[in-house]
């Protein structure tokens, strides 16, 4: 079943199962063409609809997103990496999706991840139900080879080591950066919800939250290549010696936050799933 791109496609509110792709882009012109060629290229065993989220770029992002009839939303300016993903999550509440596969317009995550990662989000494995959480990595043992500079190498072992005393997660999560990422409707619902996800960089800190509100999370290798046009949120010193900084103060508020308020935020992630059965049960998505 082939991903419906155009903007007067979209897969109809009552049909479920049904899968989001949802792409926030920020002057991404230069990548647009070739990934939406290759997009043209998938089959899902499920219906599935196209969303981009033009994050106010100044490039001619919104001109080719309407000259190819794309679906997609655009800020009249820059608001953030974050907001672009929670407007893509509010969006598939209302529309009533049941699942969403979250990539980067860059060209960096292959499109032949979208398949595998649609298989774990809706099929259990023996001694495990479905995850609500499936993340796409770079580095685990039948991954696909991608290089790294040693600085990024150090950043990625001080999130894990972060992530790991936070949490007390014991599983390893071999890439907790990465926007490559599968979300079950319990998921993208509570994120949807105000305070519940960080507007500017929702990397490690939002994994740390979703593992402290028992939010199941599975990992599949994923197939990722360099950039090859455009700019990187991370450019330069100073912007990744500030995402440092944040990430960290982010990931140690997660974890104060939970000792406060876990109680209550386990409520709220319940309530959200009993009203999701409920609903299923009904024969509606609803939340």
């Amino acid at each position: 079943m082939k991903i419906n791109v155009k903007s007067d496609k979209v897969t109809g509110d009552n049909v479920s199962p049904k899968m989001l792709i949802l792409i926030p882009a920020y002057n991404e012109v230069q990548n647009l063409g070739d990934l939406f060629e290759n997009l043209a290229t998938v089959d899902l065993a499920l219906p599935a609809d196209v969303l981009v989220v033009n994050d106010g770029s100044v490039d001619g992002t919104g001109e080719f997103l309407r000259e190819h009839d794309i679906n997609h939303m655009t800020a009249l300016y820059n608001l953030g990496y974050g907001c672009s993903l929670q407007a893509g999550y509010k969006y598939a509440v209302r529309r009533n999706y049941t699942y969403i596969i979250q990539m980067d317009a860059d060209g960096q995550h292959d499109v032949s991840n979208i398949p595998r990662i649609c298989q774990a989000l809706t099929e259990a494995v023996p001694g495990e139900t479905k995850p609500d959480i499936v993340l796409g990595s770079r580095f685990m043992p039948d991954s696909a080879p991608f290089s790294v500079g040693t600085l990024k190498r150090m950043a990625y072992a001080w999130f894990r080591f972060l992530l790991r005393h936070v949490t007390g997660c014991k599983k390893h999560l071999y890439d907790p950066t990465t926007g490559l990422q599968g979300l079950s409707r319990a998921a993208f619902v509570y994120y949807s919800k105000y305070g519940n996800f960080d507007a500017l960089y929702p990397d490690v800190n939002m994994l740390a939250q979703m593992v402290l509100l028992k939010f199941t999370i599975r990992q599949i290798p994923a197939v990722m290549h360099p950039r090859e046009a455009g700019k990187s949120m991370h450019t330069g010193l100073l912007r990744q010696g500030a995402y440092m900084i944040h990430m960290t103060l982010s990931v140690l508020a997660v974890g104060i936050r939970s000792r406060r308020k876990q109680l209550e935020d386990l409520r709220v992630v319940q309530q959200i799933r009993e009203r999701i059965d409920a609903a299923d049960n009904g024969g509606g998505q609803t939340a």
